[in-house]
């Protein structure tokens, strides 16, 4: 296709097709642009204004449905996620310990999620936060330090 006849086909059909894209997703002009890209790049079709609506049709429904499972994965990733268990926890405020655990400094609390819910050894949370092994021993001690207090909860002997 020559340069001359895809501008007067982006002249003539882009508006349009924007319009078109529009029912069925939230990003139209980027799909009518891709749509000509593609159309630059193949063989020219028989009926091109026909290939390009059928070519944004199917663009838009993907990139319509592309947002929509992202918006859901995000709400999804938005709710609050319970960290405690109230009922396997006796005496502890879970509302409490979260937000203990949630104001402590991020070097502190990574160290203390990775070592008790993830289950990980000293020597891979440092591998993983990219610390000596005695640095990340010094803030698992300084974190739980921290929520002892905060949470009012002594050191057991």
């Amino acid at each position: 296709m020559t340069p001359r006849v895809l501008a007067e086909l982006i002249a003539s059909h882009a508006a349009a097709l924007v319009l078109f894209a529009r029912q069925w997703c939230d990003c139209p002009e980027d799909v009518v642009q891709e749509a000509f890209c593609k159309l630059a790049a193949a063989s020219p079709p028989d009926d091109p204004a026909a290939w390009l609506h059928r070519a944004v049709k199917n663009a838009a429904i993907d990139a319509g449905r592309s947002a929509r499972r992202r918006v859901n994965r995000e709400q999804i990733a938005a709710r609050s996620i319970q960290w405690f268990a109230e009922s396997e926890i006796d005496g502890l405020d879970a509302e409490a310990a979260v937000a203990a655990l949630e104001a402590l400094p991020e070097d502190l609390r990574e160290v203390i999620v990775a070592r008790l819910w993830g289950g990980l050894t000293l020597e891979q949370i440092a591998a993983a936060a990219g610390c000596s092994v005695s640095t990340a021993h010094r803030r698992f001690e300084a974190g739980i330090t921290v929520l002892r207090e905060r949470l009012g909860a002594p050191c057991p002997n």
